[in-house]
């Protein structure tokens, strides 16, 4: 019943307030979820993901299946795996700009739903909680949301799992990681998180965008010792 009055209360609003693209103007579309701010030709226009690295996601080649990328081989992270709808790249990047710099909300709905969605059709074992990357409070009272956490919000609808937001907190402001090098991003993580309540079973980290990977692996480091015994990363897109 609940399901059937969520159908009516959707097709209500869609026909008093229309979706429309974000990217381009258009009428919005259906999908499986909902109706989403995004028309059937832009939608096809965002960088899905290829071919990637099963343990990071790192874009491949097109003819490498199942492969690792050569720093996963020699220097494996510490979670297990990572899972990405998108490379990080023309439209999607700047709808992710817009989303992060600019408070805009609606477009972190419409990206946490295409990721819920895309993630329904790969996930075979859910995990038992999701873990947003934590903002240090500084950065947080600054920009007045944390983007990982938006984005977690339709997945854990979609999946019926916790959003636990209590457990990690991010004790160091560090310097924006876009700003430095890899080996310099591993240096300013280092030591950012505390697990301040217990964590426990298999746990997926979210965020938006990754791109060395070092801000998840600093933080699956952490979880594991706190007593994780899995973890994994599901980002919107992988650099």
């Amino acid at each position: 019943m609940n399901r059937w009055i969520k159908n009516i209360q959707s097709k209500v609003a869609a026909a008093v307030m229309p979706p429309i693209c974000v990217l381009c103007g258009e009428a919005g579309v259906g999908s499986s979820t909902g109706f989403k701010d995004l028309c059937l030709a832009c939608r096809k226009s965002l960088p899905w993901a290829g071919s990637q690295c099963a343990r990071c996601a790192l874009p491949l080649s097109a003819t490498a299946v199942e492969a690792l990328c050569g720093r996963c081989q020699t220097q494996p992270p510490a979670f297990e795996s990572c899972l990405s709808p998108f490379i990080y790249a023309a439209p999607l990047d700047h709808l992710l700009q817009r989303f992060k710099f600019n408070g805009r909300l609606e477009q972190a709905r419409l990206l946490g739903e295409l990721m819920a969605e895309w993630l329904g059709s790969v996930v075979e074992t859910p995990p038992d909680v999701l873990i947003p990357v934590p903002l240090h409070a500084a950065r947080l009272r600054e920009r007045g949301f944390n983007q990982a956490v938006e984005l977690a919000r339709p997945i854990a609808r979609r999946f019926g799992m916790p959003l636990d937001v209590c457990s990690v907190r991010r004790n160091l402001a560090t310097s924006p990681q876009s700003d430095l090098s890899r080996k310099q991003r591993l240096k300013n993580i280092r030591g950012a998180f505390e697990v301040v309540q217990p964590v426990n079973g298999h746990v997926v980290i979210i965020d938006d965008v990754m791109t060395t990977g070092s801000t998840a692996d600093e933080l699956a480091r952490t979880l594991l010792r706190a007593g994780a015994e899995r973890v994994e990363v599901w980002v919107c897109a992988r650099a």
